[in-house]
């Protein structure tokens, strides 16, 4: 039988004298980083450093935004393992209200991570429990409040319904609602219009600049932004080393990364938007760039470290 930890679905937690808790939907994993040493040796041993951690695009934002003091819920599935337990433990003890349904009989999703010398790395993903989310699971949203997607949720049938019920009762609401688009591959196998027409109602999307140039066609990145941006109210196109572009209106904002010893660039991508989050709800008519140097700031925090938080 299905269990639920921390908070039921509809009763969402109202915190700080009434401010709604920025809710975050998407995939709870465990990372498995291995962290590359030397040459690579096809058919022979390699050194590395392997760890395991909490993971998940998803959780990842969510842990970030309560350890910079921005109330959340997160709302996904965990399997009935030991490692699910754990995770949600985790999500606990970072602040996060989990709203995490336990799905008899899977596991807990896994994602193994390798990580070159040169701190790049590639994914190895077994989603396992992530897939079962429902619509019934995510926390029904509050007239102010803010509604964060993963776009891995909208990138596999089973999790899609729910993602896009998600998206239909924040906007019915009068919610914010920011999507992060998730990986080129998943996106150019669902179709980029049909992704495009699932997330019309997002206020803020953030893509990195592969999935921005996908999303429009464009080859140059400052156009691909502002092409978003005559979509989306605000559009922030993050550019790895390069720093990231914020396009609303007429208006495009770039910075550059701030400095790092890069160790791992897994969670980078979270960790930038759950910063630049943390300051643009606070005041969504402020300076783009008080939110691009908190998104920054915390991408190069991340990346000099093993792991994505």
């Amino acid at each position: 039988m299905a269990a639920r930890h921390a908070v039921h679905p509809d009763h969402l937690p109202v915190i700080d004298g009434g401010r709604p808790p920025v809710v975050v939907v998407g995939d709870l994993v465990t990372d498995v980083v291995v962290v590359l040493s030397g040459e690579p040796a096809p058919g022979s041993d390699r050194p590395a450093a392997i760890r395991g951690r909490g993971g998940g695009a998803g959780a990842n934002v969510a842990v970030h935004l309560a350890r910079l003091g921005t109330p959340v819920v997160f709302a996904g599935c965990a399997g009935d393992d030991a490692a699910g337990t754990g995770l949600v433990a985790e999500l606990g003890a970072a602040g996060v209200v989990p709203a995490v349904r336990t799905v008899a009989g899977a596991a807990t999703g896994t994602v193994v991570s390798l990580v070159e010398p040169d701190g790049q790395r590639s994914m190895l993903a077994d989603r396992g429990a992530n897939l079962a989310l429902q619509p019934g699971d995510v926390p029904a949203p509050t007239a102010g409040g803010h509604l964060h997607v993963s776009g891995y949720t909208l990138l596999d049938p089973r999790p899609r319904t729910a993602g896009l019920a998600a998206l239909a009762a924040a906007a019915a609401a009068g919610c914010t609602v920011s999507v992060d688009p998730a990986s080129t591959g998943p996106l150019a196998g669902y179709g980029v219009d049909r992704w495009l027409a699932d997330t019309a109602a997002a206020t803020l999307v953030l893509p990195n600049e592969a999935e921005a140039r996908l999303l429009t066609g464009c080859a140059d990145t400052p156009a691909a932004a502002r092409a978003l941006a005559a979509r989306h109210p605000v559009a922030v196109v993050t550019l790895g080393a390069d720093g990231a572009l914020w396009a609303s209106g007429e208006l495009l904002v770039h910075r550059p990364a701030h400095p790092a010893t890069v160790v791992d660039t897994t969670g980078a991508g979270d960790a930038f938007t759950a910063g630049l989050l943390s300051v643009w709800l606070a005041d969504p008519d402020g300076d783009p760039v008080a939110a691009l140097e908190a998104g920054l700031a915390r991408a190069a925090a991340v990346v000099g470290r093993a792991g994505a938080r």
